[in-house]
Order: structure tokens, then sequence, then C-alpha cells
């Protein structure tokens, strides 16, 4: 199977749907002559023309409210944010528009949009370009929400939510985009709304998405040498979130700790820490832990970039703390 990278991963997911359906375009900063701020979109615009990969001026509430209005009229438009942080400037339209339209309608108005960017902290970019919207998003009815955290993953849930009827905000990460992985050559989906058993175990469950997972893998591996045996679950869905893959695996080993690489306060984490306890009373041996961001701005400091953010370390100690060794 040919080892690709994320970029590359995401990059065939829109040329093939591209070809598939004359509807689909790309529009956003930089994606066209460009060929994107992280080269996702690269060749597009030589292989589809400017009617379908269209550069946008710096204005994420008008380009984004664009995109809206031709996905009402039957185009299924991917709009790339250069940044989910850019998204603060369009959040009005997804919020009261994107998500609420087929409501307002009467089940009469669809809005069939893939918004898509990178998520969360990477290095050296201090406070306003740092944050990580996982949790703003989920939390609005009517939009779906997804965070994979593989190319093979990327790939096949981005080519799904090109073809939902249903507006899609796709998380991707900076630092994620040259890492590799095996995705096939023929075609294959990943539904939305199924997690993914990542590593199979029996003591603890670490439960995490996107750029998260591959320190939660690190830490699994860390506690194996140590003699206990972590579950890893990858949600890569958070709305619609696959509830009963969560019950399982925490009912299967009594005890978990939530990985999110956002501020603690109102986060998913802490939303999906309170759903397990809740469905999982009876089940567990001890509290829920999180893993999260500190409660405080970025740093611009590296060393206090990666101090404030999750690490091995920390889901390692809290992994031990749930099973109170």
């Amino acid at each position: 199977m040919p080892v690709i990278a994320f970029r590359q991963a995401l990059k065939d997911a829109m040329d093939e749907e591209m070809a598939r359906d004359q509807n689909v375009i790309l529009m956003g900063e930089e994606v066209a002559q460009y060929n994107g701020a992280y080269k996702v979109s690269q060749g597009l615009l030589d292989k589809y023309g400017p009617q379908r990969v269209i550069d946008t001026p710096i204005t994420e509430e008008g380009f984004t409210g664009v995109g809206i209005g031709a996905a009402l009229v039957g185009l299924r438009p991917i709009v790339e944010w250069m940044t989910l942080n850019f998204s603060a400037q369009a959040f009005d339209q997804v919020l009261n528009n994107a998500a609420k339209m087929l409501h307002m309608s009467g089940g009469q108005l669809r809005v069939p949009i893939v918004f898509r960017g990178p998520n969360g902290p990477a290095e050296y970019l201090s406070s306003q370009h740092s944050q990580s919207f996982q949790a703003f998003y989920s939390h609005i009815p009517g939009i779906k929400v997804v965070a994979p955290s593989t190319p093979y993953d990327a790939k096949g849930m981005l080519k799904a939510a090109i073809r939902d009827d249903n507006p899609v905000v796709f998380l991707e990460a900076e630092l994620m985009y040259a890492w590799k992985g095996e995705v096939p050559d023929e075609e294959y989906l990943v539904p939305l709304g199924k997690a993914d058993v990542k590593r199979a175990g029996e003591e603890v469950t670490l439960i995490s998405f996107s750029k998260p997972m591959q320190m939660t893998l690190e830490a699994a591996d860390v506690l194996e040498k140590e003699g206990y045996s972590a579950e890893v679950l990858d949600l890569r869905s958070l709305r619609p979130l696959d509830e009963q893959a969560v019950y399982e695996s925490v009912r299967k080993t009594n005890r978990c700790v939530v990985i999110d690489n956002d501020w603690p306060m109102a986060s998913f984490a802490s939303y999906l820490g309170w759903l397990i306890s809740k469905n999982c009373f009876d089940s567990l041996d001890a509290p829920v832990e999180l893993v999260t961001m500190e409660d405080v701005p970025m740093p611009y400091n590296h060393n206090l970039e990666l101090a404030v953010q999750p690490s091995v370390e920390k889901i390692v100690s809290a992994a031990k703390r749930v099973m109170y060794v």
C-alpha cells in the first residue's frame, strides 16, 4: 500500500471528488495560484481552472458566506480557512446560516459544504494563532465536526464529508500535514460518526482525536513497557459522536483518560468526561481524567509553549492515576 503525507491524502480526496462531481469547487485564501498555504491544493488550479479553484480576498466572513450561498444553489463548495483561528471572523455565517438553514427552511434548503483548515497550536505562533476550535463548532446543532489523525482517515473522511448533504467542519492541524501513512490506491470512504480503536488494551482507555493521537499512542507504548495495557480510541468524528464505541471501551477497561488539545473549561474533553461519568458510572473504577491545555493563552516562548500543552508524560501520569499506580 502506498505511503503518502497527510496533505497529499487531503489533496487526493479533493481531486477525486472534483473529478467525480463538477459541482465540487474549492475556494479560500491562496488555494489557487499559490497551491494552498500548506500546499494541500497543489496542482488543482492547473487541472480544474479558476472557475472551480478560486482565490479569495482575506475576508473570511465574506467568502464563507459566498460558499454557503453557492451550496444553497446546488454546488458543493470546499471552503479552506487558512487557519481555524481566522474562522472566528466567519463564525456568524457558520452559526446562523450554514448550521440553521435546514431547520429554518423546514427541511427545504440544504447546505452541502465543507469548511476545512488547520486547527490548534503549531509552533511559535503565540496567543492569537494557536487556538483550538473543536468545542466551538461541536457545540452547534446542524453541523458535523470531524478530526482525523491519519492520512488514511483524512482521505476517506474528507471524501465522505464532501458527499454529505450537511455542513461539515473538517479539522486538520498544521504540524500534521507532513505526517505519513498508508493509503490505498483504490477508492474508499470512511463514514462520519464512527470511532476507531487504534490499539486494543485491557486496563485503561485513552481517548483522543486529531494531532494528540500520536502522543496518545506513544503514551500507550510507554505504559506497555511498564507492564500496563492501554486501549487507544480515536474518535475521528466529534459530531456525530460514536458514543457506543466510547462506552464499550470504558466498560471493558473500567478506567478512562480523555486527551484534548484545548483549554479545559467547557471543552470537548469535559463534555465527553461527563458523558462517560453519566453513562458508565457503575463500570468506572476511578474518576475520568482529562489531559488538556493549561488554562492560559498560548505563550510564544517555545519551552513554555510545550509546557502548557498535553504531552506523553502528562498522559502517562493521568493513566497511572486512574489505575492507582
